[in-house]
């Protein structure tokens, strides 16, 4: 995918979609921080069933401290690995108190020294509460960058550094929900949706499907 080509992607996702939010559902920081915490490969839809509940009785670290590993284990059980992220969550609200007083710092090495929290988790609190134009790479953005030839690498972090150098700066703040969202609605992982993906004239798998030979042959119809 050329520079050029680049642009025309983000521009057609941003005409789009001008304005892509997170599709977890959160009403503070430290809601959104654990709300990615637990969102570990599991899906935004399983996350957000269980944290309304949670949230409720529990909407600040202290209170989901007082709570304890247990008792937040059993409010998220329908969450894959509940009981590991449970203890996670609980640990990281301990330090929260300790050494942030209750509050979900911005900063990125601060936010990586929570339990749980790595440089994905750590990503999307600094882009979506924070404001910050960092790229959070979950499976979907992995694809996606690799698939187009948008920014291709063998690893999370290879990607993420290959889309900072790549995604035009007007496009940075946003980058991820694009990514995020076409990756989970298009271009799936078993069987991209190019049919009706608009960024495809700009993609290198879609134009790769375009140029190969029809299978369509007159005797078929026959």
């Amino acid at each position: 995918m050329t520079d050029s080509e680049v642009e025309r992607f983000f521009a057609t996702l941003a005409a789009a979609n001008p304005q892509p939010r997170s599709e977890l559902v959160y009403a503070s920081v430290f809601e959104l921080l654990a709300a990615v915490l637990l969102s570990a490969q599991a899906t935004d839809a399983s996350v957000n069933k269980a944290t309304p509940a949670l949230f409720a009785c529990a909407p600040t670290p202290r209170r989901m401290l007082a709570l304890g590993a247990d008792e937040v284990a059993a409010r998220i059980r329908t969450i894959g690995l509940y009981r590991t992220k449970a203890k996670n969550l609980v640990a990281t609200c301990r330090l929260l108190v300790e050494r942030h007083a209750g509050a979900v710092p911005r900063d990125r090495a601060a936010l990586e020294a929570l339990p749980g929290v790595g440089r994905k988790t750590a990503n999307v609190v600094l882009n979506v509460a924070f404001g910050e134009p960092t790229i959070a790479v979950d499976t979907h953005v992995f694809r996606v960058a690799n698939r187009t030839g948008l920014a291709p690498g063998r690893t999370p972090l290879e990607v993420e550094q290959r889309l900072l150098a790549r995604v035009p700066a007007a496009y940075l703040q946003h980058a991820h929900h694009w990514l995020i969202l076409h990756g989970r609605y298009v271009c799936l992982a078993r069987r991209p949706r190019c049919e009706v993906c608009a960024v495809r004239p700009t993609c290198d798998h879609g134009r790769l499907q375009s140029s190969a030979p029809s299978r369509y042959r007159p005797s078929d119809s026959a």
